[in-house]
């Protein structure tokens, strides 16, 4: 009996051996071109793998993104030019993997993570799988220790964990990447990945050349996919950033990720789906952005034993300052805290723009001693007494004596201005802003 089900498996076996693979089967060609779109017959290959399309000035690779019976529909990875009716479509099968090690350090690599920035090929010294492999959540350490960012007003007030995920939630011009800047050169994080995706080129080269600077840079590595590529570009460029995040991870690293935005990842992804006959939903955005989103959050945060951990900070664009925009509104709802950037504040000059009010870190109060935490209560509830009544001050409807606390609150409105404040050049250490609070809190008391 055994004998007979060895001879049948054997035989299965070699008549699995014998089916042709995605990588054999033959040519298709091109039927279709709407849009970004690019629809084929004759060919099969999975969602995921890539296909090449011969053009009148070579070939072009392509994405399979979707199928329909027996049509394929393809995104190109660069810019559509020179297709023709009837153009040959070959599978290439899956999608080639990463390079990755400590090499990249200082680098400027595209969302397919190849150089930008002319400095030559890559010398690195593994190659990883583009798609890291998912953490049980009952694996993962917790978060118990702070993370020094430099900013004196996100280290005091809003907190941040080692492995923690949060918004950065701003409008266009009021400093979002000045802030992120500001981490890269202050953190105490061994390696910094940044995603710079759906910029402007400008706004690239001067992240990187200005605001990052050669001392952010040597121990960063840059991931950029302008405004101007396509959906899928940008789409890579999210998930590139998070996997060489994950990979310096898993030696054993600090990892700070920062990734501006999270937004245009979602609008990336809204093209490709609008595209391939996905129904809208909410404001436009059909179901799959929903789902993607978290999808991508949850890669970052802390590893396992022996393993390092991953401090996100996603950008997120609040179209007209709208908080309840729908990609803003369903971010808050997967990350650990947001800090949202005021446009009033900005256009008097207070930056970093930060809206302590309206900002909140979800895992403060477990990486910080119980005195920070009560001099951190004491200072917000201070500076809220102030904005609360500052109308009537202004006014000059509020008669001095009235109220010891409101008179104690305007008498330290500019200490808590002065506090709040940071000048985009200078970093401050976690032990020097917590001093600084204490000896705040310890006035908001007399």
């Amino acid at each position: 009996m055994q004998n007979r089900q060895h001879q049948l498996l054997t035989k299965l076996k070699q008549r699995a051996g014998s089916l042709p693979s995605f990588r054999a089967v033959a040519s298709g060609q091109l039927v279709r071109v709407v849009g970004l779109t690019l629809e084929a017959s004759g060919c099969r290959a999975p969602v995921g793998s890539l296909c090449s399309i011969e053009t009148i000035a070579g070939e072009l690779v392509a994405e399979v993104i979707g199928f329909d019976d027996e049509l394929l529909y393809l995104m190109p990875i660069e810019e559509l030019r020179g297709v023709l009716p009837g153009a040959k479509v070959t599978p290439l099968g899956e999608q080639t993997g990463l390079n990755v090690g400590l090499s990249l350090l200082g680098r400027v690599l595209d969302g397919n993570g190849q150089p930008l920035d002319g400095l030559g090929a890559l010398h690195t010294e593994q190659h990883a799988p583009r798609h890291g492999q998912t953490i049980n959540p009952l694996a993962r350490r917790a978060i118990s220790e702070p993370l020094d960012v430099g900013v004196r007003a996100i280290n005091t007030m809003l907190t941040v964990g080692k492995g923690q995920r949060m918004g950065l939630f701003a409008g266009s011009g009021v400093g979002k990447s000045v802030l992120l800047g500001m981490m890269t050169r202050g953190t105490t994080a061994d390696i910094i990945v940044v995603g710079l995706v759906g910029e402007r080129g400008r706004e690239v080269k001067e992240f990187i050349e200005e605001i990052l600077g050669e001392q952010g840079r040597a121990r960063s590595v840059v991931i950029a996919a302008p405004a101007d590529t396509s959906p899928l570009m940008r789409l890579r460029a999210c998930e590139t950033s998070t996997r060489i995040a994950e990979y310096f991870r898993d030696l054993g690293y600090n990892v700070l990720l920062l990734m501006d935005s999270l937004t245009r990842y979602a609008q990336a992804q809204r093209e490709i789906a609008l595209a391939v006959g996905e129904p809208p939903a909410t404001k436009g955005y059909p179901p799959s952005v929903f789902a993607k989103l978290p999808k991508l959050v949850e890669r970052a945060g802390n590893g396992g034993p022996g393993q390092g951990s991953i401090t996100a900070f996603y950008t997120v664009l609040t179209e007209g300052d709208d908080l309840q925009d729908p990609i803003a509104d369903a971010s808050r709802a997967i990350l650990d805290g947001h800090i949202v950037l005021s446009r009033e504040l900005a256009d008097s000059g207070h930056y970093p723009a930060i809206d302590v009010e309206g900002s909140i870190s979800r895992v403060a109060p477990m990486v910080i001693s119980d005195e920070h935490l009560e001099a951190m209560r004491k200072v917000k509830q201070t500076y809220a007494l102030y904005q609360q009544n500052r109308d009537l001050i202004s006014i000059g409807a509020y008669s001095q004596g009235s109220d010891p606390r409101i008179d104690n609150a305007i008498r330290l409105q500019p200490a808590m201005n002065a506090f709040l404040r940071q000048s985009m050049s200078e970093s401050i250490a976690f032990a020097d802003g917590e001093l600084m609070l204490m000896q705040l809190a310890a006035q908001c008391n007399a």
